[in-house]
């Protein structure tokens, strides 16, 4: 039991001369608030102001709920509210400009007399080479006709030269002025003539258009009249701003198109008046009538350019309630 054994050489566990050093766990200091453990060199070095300036806004802006004032909204929808403004402002002249084209030659008042969209000028309807031509332009004053006629949207305004006016028919919705109703009945006391097929389907263009002009222009100013109201409604959303576009385009295309048949209608009828070389017949077009109606085209467009502008553009407040638009810092309260 005491005897020694000797192993063989490969069999004898070598033991090390040198001692096995403690395994133990390399630390890095205990760094404090605003510095830095470089692992190459040991150092500890101080993280800069701005770092630990930039990493506090990122965990406050993380920790924190950020919610907009009354203020920052209006400063930052105030382009949007200033077009609004804009649009409304736009309708109400437009609304102004409208009445006196729709009571334009409804009196013979200093103002409305004025405003006609074309006047036909019968004084010496027959001209000088005709025999006799001033007896028969006397005979045909004296037995009605007048010297001039204007005619506006409700009525027409009938008078002589140097006196004025001296009657206006009675305002008729969806009215037209059939000039050769009006002298059949001042000179020939409501007798009836056969009229040739051409002038028959003139008249009846007149009469369409001419009503079709006088529900534009009405149609259009009631339109107008509410949007006044209505266009600061499209401050707060860009879907509110779909459906006053959509109104808006519709009293855009009636003041527009109203304008439109107007002037045409005017121009045709001097140019009608005027070709007849049988007859001496002077026509004009109101020029009051023309500025009225379309400066209201002008403002109605606006309008509508506000509209649709608000529609794609301009930061609304529900935008930024829902953060589909970004505001400033500056205006932004981190409660």
């Amino acid at each position: 039991m005491g005897k020694r054994i000797d192993l063989p050489s490969f069999l004898r566990i070598r033991r090390s001369n040198s001692k096995t050093a403690p395994i133990s766990e390399k630390r890095s200091p205990t760094l404090s608030s605003g510095t830095t453990w470089n692992r190459a060199d040991g150092a500890i070095a101080a993280r800069p102001e701005s770092d630990r300036a930039s990493s506090t806004s990122r965990t406050a802006s993380s920790d924190t709920v950020v919610t907009l004032n009354e203020a920052s909204i209006k400063q930052r929808t105030k382009l949007r509210r200033n077009f609004a403004i804009s649009g409304s402002i736009s309708y109400a002249l437009s609304v102004i400009f409208l009445i006196l084209v729709i009571i334009g030659n409804t009196s013979n008042s200093p103002v409305l007399k004025d405003v006609y969209f074309y006047k036909l000028d019968l004084t010496d309807i027959i001209p000088t080479s005709v025999p006799n031509a001033q007896l028969i332009n006397s005979i045909a004053q004296s037995i009605g006709l007048h010297d001039f006629y204007q005619v506006g949207l409700w009525n027409f305004c009938e008078g002589f030269q140097g006196q004025g006016i001296t009657f206006c028919s009675t305002p008729e919705k969806l009215y037209w002025f059939n000039p050769v109703e009006v002298i059949m009945n001042e000179l020939l006391a409501g007798a009836t003539i056969a009229l040739p097929t051409a002038v028959i389907t003139i008249l009846d263009v007149l009469r369409i258009t001419s009503q079709i002009m006088f529900g534009f222009f009405i149609t259009g100013i009631v339109l107008n009249f509410i949007m006044i109201f209505v266009t600061p409604l499209g401050v707060d959303s860009r879907w509110r701003s779909l459906p006053l576009g959509i109104v808006s385009f519709i009293s855009s295309f009636l003041i527009v198109g109203a304008s439109i048949v107007g002037t045409v209608i005017s121009i045709a009828f001097k140019i009608a008046a005027t070709a007849q070389s049988d007859l001496n017949i002077h026509a004009e077009v109101g020029t009051r009538m023309f500025v009225f109606m379309w400066l209201a085209s002008a403002f109605t467009l606006w309008g509508f350019i506000v509209h649709a502008g608000m529609g794609c553009c301009c930061v609304s407040r529900r935008d930024l309630r829902t953060g589909r638009r970004q505001i400033n810092r500056s205006v932004v309260m981190l409660e």
